[in-house]
């Protein structure tokens, strides 16, 4: 019996990561802790446990040898201050502790959409103006765009009863209108449309959609900046690893997007570097197939140069940050997105959310052609929505050139943004 017991103690123990943090050996970040044992996909988990709940990795020392994995992550709020609070150090603790579970956020009684095809002027304006007529209301949305391309998971549901759409004829409808408006251009081969009951993880879901579409095969329409990734892969044979050599500007979520794509690529990290410092970011991989064996080809070098760039541009804020918070109602994005086309403004990201009945949106905006957009015309549109609805909160082409600090991070609360992520993870109740 006693055996037995200890026997059930020690498949426990494996199945079960311990977390330890510590506040105090760390002067300017929190330092969290986590030992388990190894499986494919571990590290992509808790990296994203940590940037779901909105803190940057400063540090980070990955080792995965033999059947073990042991990670140190060096971590702080949006500020750039150490995590003080308590009850965020308690979930930290906790979310860590069950990443072998692989935990999503539940997103019950919607309908999503997933869309990928060539970007355009207006394309946005043209989904939601269907989405609008079938009468499906928008609870979350997010956009991406990079190379020419577009990648958007969409969640909907019926605007009457407001649940999930179980008309199966007007899903097919809805879908076919979807791809007709992603064909316009003469896409047909790489437009995709697909409509799912299944909950995913938003950000995870678009990296492999982008991935699949192949957008870091294709050139840049218009190169924004000078300062692009430098990726490098070596051969270090000696113990039998890829080396991958990553600089590039610090952001957040940045780590996150590069073991997104090593992961979809199918590479295991069995060893890891991360070190930021003003604003800048130096990472190394030491990898292997899921097979155990190390890159071996130059033309395999060049592949996971582009897709790693890629995976870090994707995410790359481009263009002036408008956020809009206003009461949600019917074809309210439909509007919007009209009024950007009339405008020639082009979104290259969004973050849409609709919590009860009030919309957060967030919106990157260029001209048609990827420039920073003229100010009047960006007055212009404030003033059809409401010069305290639809807001100017960045200028990233401009601030991060100069090393400034979001405006959006000096005028929010950071309890509150803490807070809310955690709630909407389900780690903390609404009374919390």
């Amino acid at each position: 019996m006693e055996w037995s017991d200890e026997y059930e103690k020690l498949l426990f123990r494996m199945s079960t990561p311990s977390v330890v943090i510590d506040n105090t050996s760390c002067a300017n970040a929190t330092r969290v802790m986590v030992d388990s044992a190894r499986k494919h996909g571990i590290l992509l988990e808790a990296v994203q446990v940590l940037t779901d709940m909105n803190l940057s990795i400063k540090k980070a020392y990955i080792s995965s040898d033999g059947r073990w994995f042991m990670d140190v992550f060096h971590v702080t709020d949006i500020n750039g201050e150490k995590i003080t609070d308590d009850s965020v150090l308690k979930c930290i603790e906790k979310s860590l502790g069950t990443i072998h579970y692989g935990k999503l956020k539940c997103i019950e009684g919607l309908t999503a959409l997933e869309l990928t095809g060539t970007d355009r002027v207006g394309l946005l304006s043209e989904v939601f103006a269907v989405l609008s007529n079938f009468e499906c209301n928008v609870v979350e949305a997010n956009v991406w765009t990079h190379n020419g391309r577009i990648a958007s998971l969409i969640y909907v549901k019926d605007i009457d009863p407001g649940s999930l759409i179980e008309d199966s004829n007007k899903i097919d409808r809805m879908e076919e209108m979807l791809r007709n408006v992603l064909e316009r251009d003469n896409d047909i081969r790489s437009a995709r449309t697909l409509v799912s009951m299944a909950v995913t993880h938003t950000e995870r879901r678009l990296h492999q959609m982008m991935f699949a579409d192949l957008d870091y095969e294709r050139k840049p329409i218009i190169e924004t900046s000078d300062d692009r990734p430098v990726v490098g892969v070596h051969d270090s044979l000696e113990k039998g690893y890829s080396a991958v050599h990553v600089q590039c500007k610090d952001r957040t979520k940045l780590l996150f997007d590069v073991v997104c794509a090593l992961t979809d690529m199918q590479y295991v990290v069995f060893h890891a570097t991360v070190n930021t410092s003003r604003h800048r970011a130096s990472l190394e991989f030491f990898i292997r197939h899921t097979d155990g064996t190390p890159i071996t080809s130059e033309a395999e070098k060049q592949h996971v140069i582009l897709c790693l760039r890629a995976a870090i541009e994707r995410r790359a804020s481009q263009g002036v940050r408008l956020e809009l918070c206003t009461a949600d109602r019917q074809g309210l994005l439909a509007n919007i997105m009209r009024t950007f086309r009339e405008n020639g403004l082009n979104v290259t990201r969004a973050e849409i959310s609709t919590t009860t009945s009030e919309a957060l949106n967030v919106f990157y905006v260029t001209d048609a052609i990827g420039n920073l957009c003229d100010p009047k015309i960006i007055e212009s549109v404030q003033q059809k929505f409401g010069l305290n609805e639809l807001k100017v909160k960045e200028f990233p082409s401009i601030d991060h050139q100069k090393g400034h600090k979001s405006t959006w991070g000096a005028t929010a609360s950071l309890g509150n943004l803490v807070r809310k992520n955690l709630y909407n993870l389900g780690l903390i109740n609404s009374h919390s």
